[in-house]
């Protein structure tokens, strides 16, 4: 099995590094009248927002993010790899039917939502056996549980929309959850000795 290469670490670090740092940025530019807490991040990336070109420039990036971590991701299984880099995908597709200011927009939802879906089941594809050796991020379990973690979030998530009082509190806990995760598998593939091999140690 061929190891994930060292530009994985790369890839996966900047996916929550870029959704976290940019929607800061864009939070400040839109002012005091953003509530993080309400008003969901799809508001920063609205036609209109101030910062709409930040946060749509980031999107793309963020895309490419998931999409070359699944690349690099070769101890993974191929529906894993296959479904986040579908994540990245709708990533990139979100700019190309942007949420309104206020309101919803089914072609934004659906794709949302398809990108939710998508990066919440890709850890329990990506374990290759239930029971051969495997890195930490990979096993059977542990990629149960990463999956299991992300649909409750997503739900959460779900539920504030209805009604709820802290949509925008829920959103950002999902997307990082999901976005930090890759970076957890890619460090456990890059520490792993390998099944029999020693763990090397430093002189």
């Amino acid at each position: 099995m061929r190891r994930a290469p060292w530009w994985v670490l790369l890839s996966a670090s900047g996916a929550p590094v870029l959704l976290v740092g940019a929607s800061a940025i864009s939070q400040v530019l839109q002012g005091p009248a953003y509530n993080p807490a309400v008003e969901t991040l799809s508001i920063l990336a609205s036609y209109g927002a101030r910062g709409y070109w930040l946060m749509t420039g980031i999107l793309l990036v963020l895309g490419t993010c998931y999409i070359a971590t699944a690349h690099g991701l070769r101890e993974a299984a191929l529906p894993g790899r296959i479904a986040l880099a579908g994540g990245g995908l709708a990533a990139m597709a979100l700019p190309l039917v942007p949420a309104p200011l206020s309101g919803g927009a089914l072609g934004h939802g659906v794709v949302a939502a398809i990108g939710f879906v998508l990066l919440a089941v890709w850890p329990a594809l990506a374990p290759r056996h239930r029971r051969r050796p495997a890195p930490w991020g990979l096993r059977f379990k542990v990629s149960i549980v990463a999956s299991a973690l992300m649909c409750l979030c997503a739900l959460w998530f779900v539920f504030e929309l209805q009604g709820g009082k802290s949509p925008g509190i829920a959103e950002r806990v999902v997307t990082v959850v999901q976005a930090v995760w890759p970076l957890v598998v890619a460090v456990s593939c890059r520490v792993w000795a390998g099944p029999g091999e020693p763990v090397p140690t430093k002189s």
